[in-house]
């Protein structure tokens, strides 16, 4: 699973690591600020911990919590609930649930014993790191207030070590461990950068950030066009968005090479870092949201970013296309015909269906000027998928059986789960304009989510393609572990995707 470790360089990235490890020692004999213990129905408590005052106090219902005090410091009693349903997802919500009772009691180091309940001890570890790490997020760059008058506890820094206590073979599991943390961290970075006003994260901002990668991986590459050079290749769809803002646009290429001997994995990810709508402008009622409509192309970059800090032995092409989407005397309008880059026209009915007009172009560019051979797609595209699918579940759509399975089974993995939507010629006959090849918005209003999938398709040369429509789930879940802001989703997918491929 894990190859080389290229060398790098300091991380650019604010967010501290946590430093992840694993013995055979049981918890009872190990030092830490915390210590972490989950009992399952019908588990007896040890009886160390039955001699701690308020022992009384355990209890087995999943999400039941006692914290026991003693001379020798605090010790965590988690309730897992039924054993039978003790999977990775609950792993993640018990281990997000201590990361919060760390913070409030100022705890550095937490020491959690791997639960016998769970019979998979690598998904197991997996699950704790990633719940621990997720959960330590914090986005306070912006605040001149001292932690405690902000309403955290004072003066606390966040986890800063992870004990995994009662491991049988801790060597058999310090790949999955590392895997999982770094995986975890990149999401991180991908939130942070989700969090960031527009005013901050602009199109070129986002590029330098993909331009650290080149300096900190000797296996990255970065090649950044602006507008001049995208206009000059024939991307119509990124120069019409970009059209109406004063900012920039970027056409982010990344290409990490762990040379693979398999197909080139292409990745790619919508990046309107302000989507106001253009002139077919929003509600203001949560348009302060839509600086998150970056999130598929952080997730891309800071996935890449993990990929190569774990040295996987595949090669990965990745674009995103960056741009704001504003409403100006230059905008382009409502009937608008543009040419994407591969020569189909496209009729400009909303302006606010500007995502799959910058993502055609990407992903053209990313199978024809980079070699993909299987491509994934991460967009914040539709609100459609949200009305179906809720922030439980991305929408997958893909044009190959064998591809989706594997996307599916990563996504599973990483507990970001994925539903796949049909593609069927009906919903093909949506896309056809009136006076151009295609449409970027129907008249009539059925099967949004599949539409844009559809509307995508036309862009792929036929190669095994799946795209994620992350417009539900990317921010506000209420996730144990990533709470109501951004999530970071797709990263850990797409690692875990990496990974599988890189074998």
């Amino acid at each position: 699973m894990v190859g080389r470790a290229p060398p790098r360089a300091q991380r650019a990235s604010r967010l501290a690591a946590v430093r992840v490890e694993a013995t055979q020692a049981t918890l009872s004999d190990v030092s830490a600020d915390l210590r972490v213990l989950a009992l399952a129905d019908g588990e007896e408590t040890p009886a160390w911990v039955g001699q701690l005052p308020g022992s009384g106090d355990v209890r087995t219902a999943f999400r039941k919590r006692a914290l026991l005090r003693s001379p020798e410091g605090r010790t965590l009693v988690l309730g897992a609930g039924s054993a039978d349903d003790l999977d990775a997802e609950r792993l993640r919500v018990l281990a997000a649930l201590a990361a919060r009772e760390a913070r409030e009691v100022n705890a550095r180091s937490v020491a959690w014993a791997l639960p016998a309940a769970a019979d998979d001890p690598r998904a197991t570890a997996a699950a704790l790191v990633e719940g621990t790490v997720l959960a330590g997020f914090r986005f306070d760059r912006f605040k001149t207030r001292a932690p405690s008058e902000a309403g955290g506890a004072a003066g606390s820094p966040g986890i800063e070590a992870l004990l995994l206590t009662d491991v049988a073979e801790p060597d058999a599991l310090s790949a999955t461990l590392r895997a999982s943390r770094v995986a975890a961290e990149a999401a991180n970075r991908t939130r942070e950068l989700q969090s960031l006003p527009a005013n901050v994260l602009t199109p070129t901002a986002l590029a330098d950030r993909a331009r650290e990668l080149a300096v900190e991986f000797e296996t990255v590459n970065v090649d950044v066009l602006g507008r001049e050079a995208i206009v000059e290749r024939g991307m119509g769809g990124l120069a019409a968005v970009s059209s109406g803002s004063e900012q920039e646009p970027r056409l982010i290429s990344i290409r990490y090479s762990g040379r693979g001997s398999g197909d080139v994995l292409g990745l790619v990810g919508k990046a309107v870092t302000f989507d106001s709508g253009g002139i077919s402008i929003k509600p203001s009622a949560g348009m302060h949201e839509m600086k998150m409509d970056m999130s598929g192309g952080a997730a891309v970059i800071e996935s890449v970013a993990a990929m190569a800090e774990l040295g996987l032995e595949l090669d990965v092409a990745a674009v995103v296309p960056a741009t704001e989407n504003m409403p100006s005397g230059t905008s382009m309008r409502p009937g608008d015909i543009i040419t994407q880059l591969n020569g189909k026209t496209v009729e400009v009915n909303n302006t606010d269906a500007e995502g799959r007009l910058i993502l055609a172009d990407a992903l053209t560019w990313c199978v024809r000027e980079l070699g993909a051979a299987l491509v994934v797609d991460l967009a914040t595209l539709t609100g459609a998928v949200l009305v179906a699918l809720g922030s439980t579940y991305s929408a997958l759509i893909s044009n190959d059986d064998d591809w989706a399975s594997r996307v599916t089974e990563a996504a599973d993995a990483a507990g970001e789960l994925v539903w796949r939507l049909p593609l069927h010629p009906e919903y093909k006959e949506l896309t056809r304009g009136k006076v151009a090849d295609l449409t970027n918005s129907a008249a009539k209003r059925k099967a949004g989510t599949i539409y844009a999938g559809s509307f995508l398709e036309e862009f792929v040369d036929a190669v095994p393609w799946a795209h994620i429509d992350i417009a539900g789930t990317a921010w506000d879940t209420g996730r144990e572990y990533v709470g109501d802001g951004p999530t970071g989703v797709g990263v850990r997918t797409l690692v875990r995707l990496a990974a599988e491929l890189a074998g």
